[in-house]
């Protein structure tokens, strides 16, 4: 018999300074190498220690994302690229980058499939370079996750395949001992979040979710990344902002998400969100302003 599947509303107290700065311990960011090059030292931005994930966009060279990993790594933060399985060629080359990156002093990897229609070699999924055992050694290897669904692969918005996958992974962690964790695209309302963490705990996944927000940026930039990258119900809540012209040129900040899960996570302790993951949309520097000011001066590294 099948077991009722209650979900859990969305509070709507707004929760106290302390709530919010406990979930902002452990934040990471992203960049890329040309955004990284803007930024002249991440100490005079970011505690020390934090976890910095690279993207790695088709066409990218390897030497320019090894070089970002190795000054991230000289200032003192944690560098974490990214591997998207569909551009990579062949082990041949997947070998290549991973030792590139050991010899630069990583040891943190993103496993995803990659956003490319056509695989360019042999690599369709995030689950085959993990099976090549060149990752053996790596402290965390994260992989992705999609609280409002992944079109690329369950086109008409089902999960069965995405969680069957969830499940080998955890499987993966278990039976190898890497640390673990869900990365997941960027959202904008908290209930699609809740309930999505609550169908992870429904399948038995347990892996910790450090949840993808969107840091502060014009609303039109917003809604151009967010549709380019699939952003499904959320949307919403930017496209009724967009209505409002007195609010249509002002700056959209993650405040109000970022306090909704925070009040959840504290009447919740066992929530999903472990963490949370910046996507710097509207610049590097904006988005370490709006953490140093909104909990995350005194964040602690990522573990």
């Amino acid at each position: 018999m099948a077991l009722l599947n209650f979900r859990r509303p969305v509070e709507t107290v707004a929760p106290q300074n302390g709530q919010v700065e406990a979930l902002m311990q452990g934040f990471s960011l992203e960049v890329m190498p040309r955004t990284a090059e803007k930024i002249d030292d991440f100490r005079a931005l970011l505690p020390l220690g934090t976890r910095v994930y690279i993207a790695h966009i088709e066409g990218t060279p390897i030497a320019e994302m090894v070089a970002t990993a190795a000054r991230l790594r000289a200032e003192g933060m944690e560098p974490m690229p990214h591997f998207p399985a569909r551009i990579i060629h062949d082990r041949a080359e997947l070998a290549d980058w991973v030792g590139r990156y050991r010899d630069a002093g990583v040891r943190q990897a993103l496993m995803l499939g990659g956003g490319v229609s056509t695989p360019a070699g042999s690599y369709d999924n995030s689950m085959q370079l993990l099976e090549t055992g060149l990752f053996d050694g790596f402290d965390r290897l994260h992989v992705a996750g999609h609280p409002e669904g992944n079109r690329d692969i369950e086109p008409a918005g089902q999960e069965r395949i995405v969680m069957d996958a969830l499940r080998w992974k955890q499987d993966f962690a278990r039976s190898t001992g890497v640390q673990m964790a869900i990365a997941t695209q960027f959202a904008f309302e908290a209930q699609p979040i809740i309930a999505w963490c609550d169908r992870l705990r429904d399948q038995g996944i347990t892996l910790p979710v450090h949840l993808g927000v969107a840091g502060p940026a014009k609303l039109q930039t917003l809604i151009k990344f967010a549709v380019a990258c699939g952003v499904g119900p959320s949307l919403k809540v930017l496209q009724k902002r967009a209505k409002d012209v007195s609010k249509l040129l002002l700056p959209f900040e993650p405040t109000e998400l970022v306090q909704a899960l925070a009040t959840h996570k504290a009447a919740h302790p066992d929530f999903a969100v472990d963490r949370l993951h910046f996507f710097p949309l509207g610049g590097i520097k904006t988005n370490a302003t709006w953490t140093a000011t909104h909990g995350g001066a005194s964040a602690r590294p990522g573990l």
